[in-house]
């Protein structure tokens, strides 16, 4: 019996994988002092056990100092292994020394992680220079892969659609989701400027002009990519967009901007909470 231990936020996510009955639920506090510093407590008896900690690593600064906290003070309650379930996977789009002096964040968080946690399971994670995990992570690593799931979103619930992904790196799981969505796909080019702005290719969808355009992306950030096309698609005269993104990471203004660029609708994964979550993932742990 494994005991999870929900950090906040993660409470429902934490709930739904309990329905397996390999795992039951933890209690602990985290509190903080006027310093803002961080105390750990944990009420329930972990020893021999395997403990996990279920927490996602969006806006991770806030939260990576508890887990270490936390997984310390569980091995030395005597639990027998320490374990990460992180729906949504932090500090991974550095991973190259982009100007001179740059810290490779990437290699570093992933240090940081392996030499605390036993294991770390994941979903999606946002690998871009890495074929995988192991290159940075020296702990076992489990990526879980939502395609089939989102797939099955789509052809429940979009008339005739036709699966667009942003960029080439999109070209693998786009195609993954269209055929469980049972629907053609297309690949767009995107440039991004120094400045930050993103530029997309108009997609040529002359034959699909009857279709409801679902556009598919692992991490809406800043939404620049999904903003782009959405306008491109008007100017063709489509339907509105359905936009789906994994990992609603919604920077700033993102969400609303999306909206007043004319998306259909916008749906994500439960991998990080956020109003627009419609596509439960925690079943990948059933």
């Amino acid at each position: 019996m494994s005991i999870l231990f929900a950090f906040p936020g993660y409470e429902l996510f934490a709930d739904r994988i309990q329905d397996n009955p390999s795992f039951s639920g933890g209690d602990f506090t985290i509190s903080s002092f006027p310093d803002r510093e961080s105390l750990v407590t944990i009420h329930t008896d972990v020893k021999d056990k395997e403990v996990i900690i279920v927490c996602g690593l969006d806006r991770p600064n806030e939260k990576v100092i508890p887990i270490l906290f936390f997984s310390h003070l569980a091995q030395e309650l005597g639990a027998k292994r320490v374990g990460l379930i992180a729906p949504y996977l932090g500090y991974l789009r550095q991973d190259k020394r982009f100007s001179p002096g740059q810290a490779i964040t990437s290699k570093t968080f992933a240090q940081l992680l392996s030499s605390h946690v036993d294991w770390l399971t994941t979903i999606d994670p946002h690998l871009h220079r890495y074929k995988s995990l192991n290159e940075i992570y020296t702990i076992p690593t489990t990526v879980l892969h939502t395609a089939p799931i989102v797939g099955s979103w789509v052809k429940d619930n979009v008339e005739n659609p036709i699966l667009i992904g942003p960029d080439e790196e999109s070209l693998q799981w786009v195609q993954e989701v269209a055929e469980h969505a049972e629907s053609p796909f297309i690949v767009l080019k995107k440039t991004r400027a120094l400045d930050g702005t993103v530029e997309v290719s108009a997609p040529d969808l002359e034959t699909h002009r009857d279709h409801t355009p679902v556009l598919v992306d692992d991490i809406i950030s800043t939404a620049q990519t999904m903003i782009k096309t959405v306008g491109h698609l008007r100017e063709f005269g489509m339907k509105p967009a359905v936009c789906v993104g994994i990992h609603a990471i919604f920077a700033g203004d993102a969400h609303n901007a999306l909206k007043d660029a004319g998306a259909g609708q916008i749906v994500t994964t439960n991998t990080i909470q956020h109003e627009t979550n419609e596509i439960d993932v925690s079943v990948l742990f059933g």
